[in-house]
């Protein structure tokens, strides 16, 4: 399992937990704020791994030959066993 997915996932339950959980109050900070920003950048984050890592296992390669012939060769690695 990549990391990116526990950092965003971390990230997501701590904002949840900051703007939907906590009453106090700090002097100059809100929260809640926090809390939606953290939620914010967990999804981010997720949504980053996910993109990074489905295009790491498409690769496509092209053979030009001297005739004028080109090969497209695709591959795609199956997802890692967990």
């Amino acid at each position: 399992m990549d990391m990116g997915y526990g950092l965003g996932v971390f990230l997501l339950a701590v904002g949840l937990i900051l703007a939907f959980a906590v009453t106090d109050n700090l002097a100059n900070v809100d929260l809640t704020m926090v809390g939606y920003i953290l939620t914010a950048a967990g999804v981010l984050v997720i949504v980053l791994t996910v993109a990074t890592t489905s295009s790491r296992r498409r690769s496509t390669h092209v053979t030009q030959y001297s005739d004028g012939r080109r090969e497209v060769t695709e591959r795609r690695d199956p997802p890692p066993a967990v």
